[in-house]
């Protein structure tokens, strides 16, 4: 007995499976945490008028895995978010629409106040790329900065 309305098996198995895509990254790839090169500091804050992390540019080499501890000793919520400036320009735009998207992936973390996270990153592509938070208003008081990768 089959219900009225209900897909028939063939319907069911006649539909191929939705294939998944893995993400491609601009600036590299996750890394993984025991071939850390380097540990990185960056720190997050707000002054009067402005908003900044601890470094505005980096410099790494081509196929380095670098650990990027970030802390926010600010009062308020701030991002990494690390890509191409393209990428970021982007994410901006949709970050305007829905200020309140939480980051928590392998290129990127949000911080609430007083806390702090890690990113281990293997910079595969040489180039120029981006940190930023893309919380609206952010990223125009000062939040980015450059890593340059050779």
């Amino acid at each position: 007995m089959v219900a009225v309305g209900a897909p028939s098996l063939s319907e069911l198995v006649s539909k191929p499976a939705e294939a998944h895509t893995e993400h491609v990254f601009a600036a590299g790839e996750p890394g993984d945490p025991r071939k850390a090169s380097r540990m990185i500091e960056i720190g997050m804050a707000e002054g009067p008028g402005s908003m900044s992390y601890s470094l505005d540019s980096i410099a790494v080499r081509r196929g380095e895995q670098i650990r990027f501890v970030l802390r926010n000793t600010g009062d308020l919520a701030h991002e990494f978010l690390l890509d191409s400036m393209e990428n970021n320009a982007k994410h901006k735009s949709e970050m305007e629409q829905n200020p309140e998207m939480a980051h928590d992936e392998a290129n990127g973390k949000r911080l609430e106040p007083k806390t702090s996270s890690e990113i281990v990153w293997r910079f595969t592509k040489s180039g120029k790329f981006e940190f930023a938070c893309l919380i609206p208003g952010h990223y125009e008081a000062g939040m980015k900065g450059i890593i340059v990768v050779k």
